[in-house]
């Protein structure tokens, strides 16, 4: 393992604990290592191939080429007919189920990996919810290429290739919005749906965290507080912590925090602004609070981050997601 490693959440090895469901933490230390990567199963690691529910705080995109099995997503369960590509949200509940022969390609990556087209991550949760997509033969060739070209631009490392897999990620999540829900669904194993496939209701904490979150990814998503946005969905801040936290595996303050992080990222790579601007773009008042604020959510200052470009690689490659002996 290079320079990053995914964690389990509680028990040995990633595997449920005593303590509770697992959740699995891309970890990448500022400003050494790339919040992406791209492999096959075996590559990627054991974790990559879960039977035991878990969550993931980062995004997960599984291009299935081969195998049978099924891949169940919240209570939905989608039965593998490769070729599929599948997309789980940070938060979302998922395990691989009865698999046999499970090939293909799994990308994973966080939030910060999306400061070119922030409104991607809306995008993603819209796809997370309809979970597992069905490729149709023009998809399948375009989806195989892209996914391709993604791999061969992560493994060589050539000047400039996280703008090219920024890009190339933007182009595969916007085309994937526009194809047809899967049909292969509960309905193939008798499970019964819930929110995440496409025609099921929408039970009112899953609607309440989804909005949530789409408040976070607008522009002046970084200013809002819990409590403002409590009050812009007609819930009591308590039960907005609760419904956020069950359905994502973090608080709203941690979410908004993530938020502004984000926001300020994007705006000292894509902007002149100066760190004092940023930080008053982002609801400090106090740069020097905003500083510090900034180096405990990235392990970077400002000006350090703005100087390395957002991605400073030597070692940038994630070998495995396979969890070490402790626990997280």
């Amino acid at each position: 393992m290079r320079g990053t490693t995914v964690l389990p959440g509680q028990g040995n090895n990633g595997e449920p604990g005593e303590e509770g469901m697992p959740t699995h933490r891309l970890q990448v230390p500022m400003p050494n290592t790339l919040p992406f990567a791209i492999g096959t199963f075996d590559t990627i690691g054991p974790m990559s191939r879960a039977p035991f529910p878990h969550r993931h705080t980062f995004h997960e995109i599984v291009h299935v080429t081969g195998g049978t099995g099924g891949h169940v997503v919240d209570l939905t369960r989608f039965a593998l007919r490769p070729p599929n590509l599948c997309f789980i949200a940070p938060g979302q509940v998922h395990h691989w189920e009865n698999v046999t022969g499970l090939e293909g390609q799994v990308i994973l990556f966080t939030d910060d990996f999306l400061l070119d087209h922030p409104a991607d991550r809306h995008i993603l949760r819209g796809l997370a919810r309809r979970s597992c997509l069905d490729l149709p033969d023009e998809a399948a060739e375009w989806t195989a290429r892209l996914v391709a070209e993604m791999n061969g631009e992560y493994r060589s490392g050539a000047e400039g290739f996280h703008g090219v897999l920024r890009a190339l990620l933007h182009i595969l999540v916007v085309r994937a919005a526009r194809l047809p829900a899967s049909r292969t669904s509960a309905a193939a194993s008798g499970a019964a749906p819930e929110h995440g496939h496409e025609g099921a209701p929408h039970s009112r904490p899953a609607s309440v965290a989804t909005e949530f979150v789409t408040l976070l990814s607008a522009p002046e998503g970084a200013l809002q507080s819990v409590r403002s946005c409590a009050a812009q969905l007609g819930v009591s801040v308590s039960y907005l912590s609760e419904v956020v936290k069950a359905s994502t595996g973090r608080t709203p303050g941690e979410l908004i925090r993530q938020a502004r992080v984000h926001e300020a990222k994007r705006l000292l790579l894509r902007t002149e602004l100066t760190v004092r601007q940023v930080a008053g773009r982002v609801g400090f008042g106090d740069p020097a609070y905003f500083c510090r604020f900034f180096r405990r959510e990235t392990g970077a200052s400002p000006g350090d981050f703005r100087r390395g470009g957002g991605d400073i690689h030597h070692d940038h490659r994630l070998e495995s997601i396979a969890g070490p002996s402790s626990p997280a």
